[in-house]
């Protein structure tokens, strides 16, 4: 989790006033902040990506200002229009699509603005950037840029002087000797050409998104800023771009627009949008009963804007809010504005006593079986990557199923296979001594004229002598054992398994699973230096419906 450090004399001079550090420390938890440490003069808290406007001390005092009732409703941003200008080539489109910018301007910076500056683009990076592939900031010196600025690409032989160098380099150097070239250099592999952005006298501002420019590095003397956002999603560049324009505005600097234009690009207008919200939803998903008045001082709190309009109240949100997807979303700011600590624990309304039902029973018992077979059981993400979905299993990717908007790489693919995780898993326990047995249960989907829910069973045997034979023989125990059915298996082709070791399960004439040896290739690409096999069956349609 990202941690933001928070000094109170710095709390209390952006609040205006004066409050105590138990106040401050008591309230932090009810906007959604772990405290991980707390001295005499700061604080240190943990928040969650999907709050990249906590992202620095500023969007966490936002926060404060509206439970302490400092300051209630939606802050606004205010951007004048502004004279300069950035046209994207057409050239850019097919290798990183998505410029915008803005400017701040008049503002002071001193060592703990910019550490915290630099900590929230590097936050926004890892988060809503998806470690720069989607979106990739540049923060520079205004002053010393000659508009127009130019958005294209550069062949690999350009040379400028980057961040942290005095001295000049080509971009393969840079790729190949730097720090970032070398751990983001892979955004841009197999691309002959980059994306770079130019000013009018020729100057290079920033190789996105892998380094900026030296010539127009930031510093504690700049009293102007051009903040550069580049993409492959407009609107995720525009969500990242407002969350740094609410910082820089609460440190004090007046914003201004960069008008965009070219190959489908435009200029970011940052505007809040509305959300219509029913009462009767809050008071049921909360099991409380109050006002509409109530509920619209609680949102305010929450630091949005709200108002009635006949019998509903209709919620605005500020740009930077790029974590409020629908009405359940502001429920939650309602209960946060109202106070967690005031929700008071109901009984159920029902007199009965809950129980397991069939199918969790039947999962209990294969789990004991599992378990009495030697096997460990892991637990992995119903949401995964691409990468260890598909591309390390050599897997057909066309139903895969993804998540829009999902705050994080790895999270972002529906699973339609256990086996990809557990391998993952494995790989992160070359360390450890073999054999290890592992299995998982669990929900996987799949995609044919809707997407359906079903759960599988899998199991892995890793040690120099599995094979095919063992890991039939655990199948085989476990049904017969647990549920007096039999199977057969019959030759098949499947990309993670050996051929002529690997076969389709067959119980009562119906193919469950897969059962094989994992191919050496496979295993290779999850740094696997021994041998695996296991397998995968459904156990929806099996044990229960």
């Amino acid at each position: 989790m990202p941690v933001v450090t928070l000094y109170f004399d710095r709390i209390n001079k952006i609040l205006g006033k004066k409050i105590p550090k138990t106040k401050i420390v008591d309230t932090l938890p009810f906007i959604g902040l772990d405290i991980e440490e707390e001295t005499d003069d700061h604080i240190n808290v943990e928040y969650s990506p999907n709050r990249p406007d906590y992202s620095t001390d500023y969007g966490i005092i936002t926060g404060l200002q509206g439970l302490l009732e400092i300051k209630l409703g939606m802050p606004k941003l205010k951007i004048k229009t502004g004279k300069n200008m950035i046209k994207a080539d057409v050239s850019v489109s097919k290798v990183r699509p998505y410029v915008t910018a803005i400017e701040a301007r008049n503002g002071i910076l001193n060592d703990e603005t910019i550490r915290q500056i630099i900590t929230m683009q590097e936050d926004l990076h890892n988060g809503l950037g998806r470690r720069r592939k989607k979106v990739s900031i540049g923060i520079h010196d205004l002053d010393k840029i000659k508009f127009p600025l130019r958005y294209t690409i550069m062949a690999k032989n350009h040379s400028f002087v980057p961040l942290e160098s005095d001295v000049s380099m080509t971009v393969t150097e840079i790729l190949e000797k730097t720090e970032t070239g070398k751990k983001y250099g892979n955004i841009l592999a197999g691309k002959d050409k980059v994306p770079i952005i130019i000013d009018s006298a020729g100057n290079t501002v920033s190789f996105p998104p892998i380094i900026n420019g030296k010539f127009t590095e930031m510093n504690n003397k700049a009293r102007n800023l051009l903040v550069e956002v580049t993409a492959t999603d407009k609107n995720a560049a525009e969500g990242v771009l407002a969350v740094l324009a609410n910082a820089l505005q609460m440190a004090g600097f007046q914003l201004f627009s960069v008008k965009i234009t070219g190959a489908n690009n435009s200029t970011a207008s940052l505007k809040p949008r509305d959300l219509i919200l029913e009462s009767d939803l809050v008071n049921k998903t909360l099991g409380i009963n109050i006002s509409d008045s109530l509920m619209i001082k609680s949102l305010k709190k929450s630091r949005l804007d709200a108002k009635m309009k006949g019998k509903k109240i209709v919620c605005t949100i500020p740009r930077y809010r790029t974590d409020i997807f629908g009405v359940m979303d502001l429920v939650e700011e309602i209960a946060l504005g109202y106070g967690i600590q005031n929700l008071v624990p109901t009984m159920p309304e029902s007199v009965s006593a809950g129980q397991r039902n069939d199918i969790t029973k039947s999962l209990e018992t294969i789990r004991s079986l599992m378990v009495g077979l030697g096997y460990t059981e892991v637990m992995n993400f119903e949401l995964t990557g691409k990468e260890i979905l598909y591309e390390k299993t050599s897997r057909d990717s066309s139903k895969m199923i993804s998540v829009a908007d999902s705050k994080s790489q790895e999270h972002i693919i529906l699973r339609d296979l256990l086996l990809p995780g557990m391998m993952e898993v494995l790989s992160r326990n070359v360390h450890e001594s073999y054999p290890q047995k592992i299995f998982e249960i669990g929900t996987v989907f799949e995609k044919n004229s809707s997407i359906r829910e079903v759960i599988h069973l899998a199991c892995l045997d890793a040690h120099k002598d599995a094979n095919f034979t063992e890991v039939k023989s655990t199948l085989q125990s476990l049904l017969k054992t647990g549920f007096n059915l039999s199977c057969d298996t019959i030759p098949q082709k499947e990309p993670m398994f050996v051929d002529g070791r690997t076969g389709s399960i067959i119980v009562s004439g119906k193919k469950l699973g897969t059962i094989g040896e994992v191919d050496h290739t496979i295993a290779d690409n999850f740094k696997l230096r021994t041998s695996v096999s296991g397998f995968e069956m459904k156990l929806t349609g099996l044990i229960f419906d």
